[in-house]
């Protein structure tokens, strides 16, 4: 039981400076391929925008909190679909939410 704990909060560690350092690689193919599908269009226009949105995270990456980081990674990775346009547009969301005072 405590070996399974700290094995797992090791993991998790492992993750957050993962995540924290790099912007993830995702597999944004099938995403495109069901978007295509959805627009009847080709998966083109979706790729050049994922890989314009995976350059301007490269550029921007260690900008974003490491919070923000792990949580859109997180919803980006469990949402069934992997997308850098979803990933940037939740990071820059968090990130413009700070902006403005609480109420």
């Amino acid at each position: 039981m405590i070996a399974s704990t700290i094995t797992a909060l090791l993991l998790g560690t492992q993750l957050t400076i993962d995540v924290a350092d790099n912007v993830p690689k995702l597999d944004v193919a099938p995403s495109c391929r069901m978007e295509s599908a959805a627009v009847e269009t080709g998966p083109q226009g979706c790729m050049k925008d994922e890989q314009d949105a995976h350059e301007q995270l490269v550029k921007e990456w260690a900008q974003f909190q490491i919070a923000d980081k792990n949580t859109c990674v997180g919803l980006t990775e469990t949402g069934g679909s992997s997308s850098y346009v979803e990933l940037l547009t939740c990071l820059e969301m968090l990130s413009d939410a700070r902006k403005y005072p609480s109420e």
